[in-house]
């Protein structure tokens, strides 16, 4: 080979792998706090399950059950969830000083997990829920709540789920939707 050509092809390798030594120190890894303070998940949660213990109308005292999973790669604990009614014909009211929180599902039901705070705001049909202890990556865990009762009319009812990392200016991410369907009679009793 031509000195000339070598010589090239030696400062294009050493051009590339500067650019990208460079590329590194200037972005450096995914972490969970950018620069500003904001934090943020790494691998997005997962919304695993929405259940009711009862599906019929107008029954008293239920409990909803959100299911999460904070994948291990997440990067942040996380510190509040929030919940609201995006579908549904009825306002459904929540005793806030029953919500609880556990380690892992309403079949399988781990530690307690201490709830902070739980905020309901009717207008927009939300429900902020802080945790006092954050849950922890690689943790599935459930928010369970208690309506004052079931939805007075049958059909189905969407929850947008959302979560907050922990630290004083996170970055929220939206989950998706939860699913109760309830049925029954609008015309009778429910027994």
């Amino acid at each position: 080979m031509e000195p000339v050509k070598m010589k090239n092809k030696l400062l294009i390798s050493l051009s590339l792998s500067l650019g990208t030594l460079l590329t590194l120190v200037s972005y450096p890894s995914m972490s969970g706090e950018l620069n500003n303070g904001r934090t943020f998940f790494n691998q997005s949660p997962r919304l695993l399950n929405v259940m009711t213990t009862f599906q019929g109308i107008r029954i008293p005292f239920p409990s909803y059950y959100y299911t999460i999973e904070l994948p291990a790669q997440s990067g942040e604990s996380l510190q509040k969830v929030m919940i609201n009614k995006r579908e549904g014909s009825d306002i459904i009211h929540y005793n806030t000083d029953q919500t609880i929180a556990f380690e892992g599902t309403p079949d399988h039901r781990g530690d307690s997990i201490k709830v902070k705070d739980t905020q309901w705001d009717e207008k927009s049909e939300t429900l902020i829920i802080t945790l006092d202890t954050p849950v922890s990556p690689g943790k599935v865990f459930t928010i369970g709540l208690k309506p004052k009762k079931n939805p007075e009319f049958s059909g189905i009812y969407l929850f947008g789920v959302t979560v907050f990392p922990v630290g004083n200016n996170p970055m929220y991410l939206y989950l998706g939707n939860g699913r109760l369907h309830f049925f029954g009679s609008e015309g009778g009793s429910q027994s």
